[in-house]
């Protein structure tokens, strides 16, 4: 690539970056605060509607079932459609639907809302990675869609402590906290729906931030990648999903998810036990001290990983650690022990997504590897539906928490297992791929 080209396309990605990424990570924040925001809400909502723990860990989880279910056509109906109306169309969608959660009455109302609210989500997470592609060249696309993914953190980072600020202070209209929970979390879904329609651009082509030169500039710069391409393109796209090594990948997903999901949704309701008493608005802040310390590790890992240029270790060795504070959580009584705990499974968890997410990126390119990271995303998610079901079955049953978080353990240590058999397996691209991402 010449100095002016290559100065060129530094000037138009950051252009692009600084205009859509910020945006994303935002509708992202939203989309999974209002996915575990449930956590939250099961402080109150649990004894009012008298839900015992393997109900709510049924409802917790069938959340995944829509989700999987809904998650492939609605990706095929974006491509169809155009980002701009159907993201909005998402967003509108799941908005309504956690906004109407809040007046569920029994466990059954709950069970067909969170069902529904995984269908309405389904195709915005793959949905936005293959928008990512419209506008950035492969060699890119990691580091976009590593800044997309800290909306991950950041949401629980933001949503504890507001969360259990909500459950304290907010009882309008005879409405229970954990209503108002639900019911304030999800009206900037419906606002950032509307936004959508004037914010986001459904390619480069309709780019009004961009000149005209800048246009035909990135417009160039795919056309002359996809071409570098258009020998394994169809290959790549037609093998993706039967590739042994994605395979391989949504099983590691699978099994890490279980941990991601169970933290999420079961974290409030163990420091919860631990703190004795504590308001809901402290219990907001304990909540966040391991989803900070998470965020910092997930930046730390990635960044070690980028610079190593190693992946499976890094992910690996991160997962292994969530392991064992897993294994510490169901063991720790106290608060101070039970922040620790999960701090040590954020740590490990947040740390994990960076490099595992870049795996495919190393032998698959362009749209195949947006196939390829919603599809280990969609099999991976299930891993959710199992893991906050099995942790509240074996809680009701129990009585104690130590034997779910010990599955959960044991899942986790798996993942990371798998990842360091699979580091020495080779992964390359196409030369044709590879050529266009070291123009």
């Amino acid at each position: 690539m010449q100095p002016r080209t290559h100065a060129t396309h530094v000037a138009v990605s950051r252009t692009v970056g600084v205009r859509l990424i910020p945006f994303l990570f935002v509708l992202y924040v939203v989309a999974y605060l209002d996915r575990i925001n449930i956590g939250f809400a099961a402080l109150t909502m649990n004894r009012e509607l008298g839900l015992t723990s393997a109900q709510f860990g049924l409802l917790s989880g069938i959340f995944f079932c829509g989700y999987f279910l809904f998650e492939l056509p609605s990706n095929l109906i974006l491509s169809r459609m155009g980002a701009k109306r159907w993201i909005a169309r998402i967003l509108l969608s799941w908005g309504a639907v956690a906004l109407a959660t809040a007046f569920a009455r029994t466990a059954g109302h709950l069970y067909v809302a969170r069902f529904a609210l995984g269908a309405a989500e389904a195709g915005f997470f793959p949905g936005v990675l293959l928008y990512l592609t419209y506008w950035f060249r492969s060699r890119d696309l990691p580091q976009a869609i590593g800044s997309f993914m800290t909306a991950i953190p950041v949401a629980s980072v933001v949503g504890a402590p507001l969360s259990g600020w909500i459950l304290d202070h907010v009882s309008a209209f005879g409405l229970s906290g954990w209503r108002w929970v639900l019911i304030l979390e999800a009206i900037p879904a419906v606002v950032a729906g509307v936004v959508t329609l004037y914010w986001l651009p459904d390619g480069p082509a309709n780019a009004r931030f961009l000149s005209a030169d800048e246009r035909a500039h990135l417009d160039a710069e795919l056309r002359a990648e996809a071409d570098l391409k258009s020998g394994t393109r169809r290959s790549s796209l037609g093998r993706t999903l039967r590739d042994g090594r994605v395979l391989y990948l949504c099983l590691v997903a699978f099994l890490f998810l279980i941990g991601l999901y169970t933290a999420s949704f079961w974290m409030p309701q163990s420091l919860a036990a631990a703190s004795h008493g504590m308001s809901h608005t402290a219990l907001g802040g304990l909540t966040l001290i391991p989803h900070a310390l998470g965020l910092l590790s997930m930046v730390a890992v990635s960044r070690s990983s980028r610079r190593h240029g190693e992946r499976h270790v890094h992910a690996a060795l991160a997962v292994l650690v969530a392991s064992a504070g897993f294994g510490l959580v169901g063991h720790a009584h106290d608060s101070a022990p039970c922040v620790a705990a999960w701090s040590i499974v954020t740590c490990g968890l947040y740390g994990f997504v960076g490099p595992f997410w870049a795996i495919p990126g190393q032998f698959l390119a362009g749209r195949a590897a947006a196939a390829a990271l919603a599809f280990i995303n969609s099999i991976g998610n299930l891993g959710g539906f199992f893991g906050v079901l099995v942790v509240g079955i074996l809680a009701n049953r129990t009585h104690d928490g130590s034997a779910g978080y010990g599955w959960v353990a044991i899942s986790v240590l798996c993942a990371g297992v798998l990842l360091l058999l699979a580091r020495k397996q080779r992964y390359a691209l196409p030369a044709a791929a590879a050529a266009g991402q070291s123009a």
